[in-house]
């Protein structure tokens, strides 16, 4: 039986400190058995097992949400790229998508991705192309209204050379802050992943004449190798007439 999740961080529980050695086979490579030696030894992915998550990267939206606060009880969210769909396991809770929290409001999430994504309780997810026209038309349909949260955990595939992949996730990042822009209502928050690398100027200086507050953060569960963080833009102003 796959157990539910809750949407609870329960880092530091029940947790062992067990190292998993793998040897070279034959046919598989040392990066890749480097590879697989890592995910089996990476707490976070030991604890998305065992609580039902579809991966690892769900810890990273709670840890980021813990901090913040805009998964709240009746929220509307829209999850951009949402293969393969940690981060709604852990918003349908925070949330209360499923209305198990009485006297709570009940929040509601749609994801999106150009890939098909299998069904959560208490979500709608849907294949689309969030560039596409008419995108946020279709997603405010979706959702009954404005958002209240855009989040994007999206990563376009690596080239294997630092600097193209950073100003490719710029962009993507930069595309999601657009269609943000056309579907949050006055408040709202936008959160996404982007890499360091010296580009991300453009984007913050974006964000910070739509939004009225900016942050920059690395979640615990985000890998200390990786050159990931997260943007958390907080308190969208709404676009004037004729912007």
């Amino acid at each position: 039986m796959v157990k539910k999740p809750t949407g609870k961080n329960t880092s530091g529980r029940g947790q062992r400190d067990l190292t998993v050695k793998v040897k070279t086979a034959r046919g598989r490579t040392l990066s890749s058995t480097r590879w697989l030696q890592r995910q089996l030894n990476d707490p976070y992915v030991v604890r998305a097992k065992a609580e039902g998550y579809r991966g690892r990267a769900a810890f990273k939206i709670m840890e980021l949400d813990d901090k913040f606060r805009f998964l709240v009880p009746g929220a509307r969210v829209l999850d951009l790229g949402c293969a393969p769909g940690g981060w709604i396991q852990v918003a349908v809770p925070r949330i209360n998508a499923l209305g198990e929290k009485s006297g709570k409001a009940v929040g509601r999430i749609v994801g999106i991705d150009l890939q098909e994504v299998d069904d959560i309780p208490g979500a709608e997810i849907h294949q689309l192309d969030f560039m596409a026209d008419d995108a946020d038309l279709q997603v405010k349909e979706w959702l009954g209204g404005q958002a209240d949260v855009v989040m994007s955990d999206m990563a376009a595939s690596s080239s294997g050379h630092k600097q193209t992949d950073h100003l490719r996730i710029i962009a993507l990042c930069e595309a999601a802050a657009y269609l943000s822009f056309d579907v949050l209502s006055d408040g709202g928050t936008f959160v996404a992943k982007v890499l360091a690398g010296g580009a991300e100027g453009e984007l913050q200086k974006l964000l910070k004449q739509k939004f009225t507050k900016v942050a920059h953060v690395k979640p615990p569960s985000s890998r200390s190798d990786s050159s990931e963080k997260f943007v958390i833009a907080s308190g969208f102003r709404g676009n004037a007439e004729g912007e």
